[in-house]
């Protein structure tokens, strides 16, 4: 077995296909065949359930493409670390909520590059709880998340404290009105959102079960909504007042249980971390 048996695995896996990780791989399939079977002849048993239609990892095979990423991960740090002792270079993926990613990535973008040029950032916006399996699977560096987390294998950094309130349209009715509405609209993020939970937690607590939903998939997308009256949603105060405080939307404050988010910063508890990531997180220390 050696590095690039792993790889061969791990482009049949992400692929589906010894066909497809061939052409990923700049091989022929006999030789992508060929390295699987070797490595399942190491391990003594099969990484892969074969049928016509498609190729996926076994409960083994999975267990396996967990160890080849943690691999993966110190080869490309062992790199970074060994070829450039004294400069800070590599790159780093960071994942973060939609609000976190209008807030936050722009100041540590500029960060970055005036301290340090030679670190490629990253950034992937997605529901808490992806964000967390990615930074648990080596797919993200570290994540923007909301508290609590509970993760074995995870440390956290508490970023900030954040207040919520629930927004509407600021000309016609208000929001006791709104609430009293059958059936009443909201407009949210898709499931899994903190705010969209948050928002229905507030809503269930008053008693209402009932309401219609309308999905979107951007803060924008969301203030447009409100603003043109098709429904109330939650978010951050301090995304309304940085960058839509002229817009016709009306906030409304929630309780401090509700009402109160902390931000935190996840990242794996590995031994060795990177240089760069060592960087990331001593902007919050």
């Amino acid at each position: 077995m050696n590095t690039n048996d792993l790889k061969i695995f791990e482009a049949v896996a992400n692929s589906g296909s010894f066909t497809k990780a061939a052409t990923a791989m700049f091989t022929v399939q006999s030789n992508v065949t060929a390295r699987i079977k070797s490595l399942e002849e190491e391990f003594r048993t099969e990484l892969f359930f074969r049928t016509s239609r498609k190729v996926e990892l076994t409960p083994a095979g999975r267990i396996l493409m967990q160890y080849v990423k943690q691999i993966n991960h110190l080869v490309v740090e062992a790199k970074n670390n060994v070829q450039s002792s004294s400069i800070v270079n590599g790159s780093l993926k960071i994942g973060c909520i939609e609000t976190t990613m209008a807030l936050k990535v722009p100041e540590i973008i500029g960060y970055f590059e005036e301290h340090y040029p030679e670190v490629d950032l990253e950034f992937k916006s997605a529901m808490r709880s992806s964000l967390i399996n990615d930074v648990l699977n080596y797919d993200l560096d570290a994540a923007f998340v909301s508290a609590p987390v509970n993760v074995e294998g995870l440390k956290q950094i508490k970023i900030k404290e954040e207040q919520l309130v629930v927004v509407a349209a600021s000309t016609g009715p208000g929001l006791p009105d709104l609430l009293a509405k059958q059936p009443l609209k909201i407009v949210v993020f898709g499931e899994g959102c903190i705010f969209r939970a948050r928002l229905e937690a507030w809503l269930n607590a008053k008693g209402i079960v009932q309401y219609k939903s309308t999905t979107l998939n951007s803060i924008e997308g969301i203030i447009n909504f409100v603003e043109a009256g098709v429904g109330i949603s939650l978010l951050p105060e301090e995304v309304i007042s940085s960058y839509y405080s002229g817009r016709k939307i009306k906030c409304y404050p929630l309780n401090k249980q509700l009402g109160t988010m902390n931000t935190m910063l996840v990242f794996r508890k590995d031994e060795s971390q990177s240089r760069a990531l060592k960087a990331f997180i001593a902007l919050y220390l």
